[in-house]
């Protein structure tokens, strides 16, 4: 893929590129599974399975645990996508139409990882179906504004507070399909994805140059990476922490169950169905 082909229809080329690195293996985070492991060592078994069941805020995970999960988080992927992105500069000029689409790739598959692993441990329903390889619209736009978030766009700060205020208001367990695909965030969805399309044009030309001469490449392109990849996560944890829909309910151990403080209730009864003991 040139600069050139980038450059004919930025949305359009972002999209293709989305979608590609979603097929990648290995980008797919299962969400129970990794909600298992982040939170393992700071929670407890019942606030583990209502994490996973419901959400980490209804489980009423605490936020520095929440955080402490979403820092190892970032620095695990960029430290993985620096040096994949060092080793692809090792060739040099020679390799350079093979190695910047590849590492162009593998740059979005990782911001893919993390992007789901904060949106989960953030309470944010399940962004990917069946093998991990399907996304259908209303993942592919939310996961556009996540991006947005990462590059400093302001109407994708507006717009994913606006999703996480409909799915708090109505303690949905799905992404609100017909806001994200031709309601009210969908315009900015197509705007912020024409920006990223402009941006990855940019971001495509810079690692061309990193990776002209062989073995300092390396250095260049790696260090590129880890300049502009941690930044971007630290931008989309900070604002997912900030919104309603993380904020944890409290909740205290009483007998055999949780309950939520003030209601006298465990967090099944509050939403009308009885506890079931464990």
């Amino acid at each position: 893929m040139t600069v050139t082909e980038l450059t004919e229809n930025p949305e359009s080329r972002f999209g293709a590129v989305l979608m590609a690195a979603a097929r990648l293996p290995g980008v797919h985070i299962d969400r129970a599974a990794y909600l298992r492991t982040a939170l393992s060592r700071s929670c407890s078994e019942e606030q583990i399975r209502i994490a996973i069941d419901e959400t980490p805020a209804a489980a009423g995970i605490p936020d520095d645990v929440l955080e402490k999960a979403a820092k190892a988080a970032v620095g695990y992927e960029t430290a993985k996508v620096s040096t994949l992105s060092a080793a692809a500069g090792i060739p040099g000029f020679i390799a350079l139409p093979a190695t910047v689409p590849a590492d162009l790739a593998q740059y979005f598959g990782h911001m893919l990882r993390v992007a789901q692993k904060l949106a989960y441990l953030y309470s944010w329903p399940d962004l990917f179906s069946g093998d991990g390889k399907d996304i259908d619209d209303a993942t592919r736009g939310v996961l556009t504004l996540f991006f947005g978030v990462m590059v400093g766009t302001h109407s994708a700060n507006v717009a994913v507070g606006k999703v996480a205020t409909m799915m708090a208001e109505q303690v949905a367990k799905k992404l609100p399909q017909k806001a994200l695909t031709h309601g009210v965030v969908y315009p900015v969805v197509k705007k912020v994805a024409t920006h990223l399309g402009a941006e990855m044009t940019k971001q495509t030309f810079a690692k061309s140059v990193s990776k002209a001469i062989p073995l300092v490449g390396a250095a260049l392109s790696g260090g590129l990476t880890f300049a502009t990849f941690r930044p971007m996560a630290k931008r989309l944890r900070t604002h997912l922490a900030g919104l309603e829909l993380a904020k944890p309910r409290p909740v205290v151990a009483e007998g055999e169950g949780f309950f939520v403080v003030g209601t006298g209730q465990s967090p099944d009864a509050v939403r009308g169905t009885p506890l079931t003991g464990e």
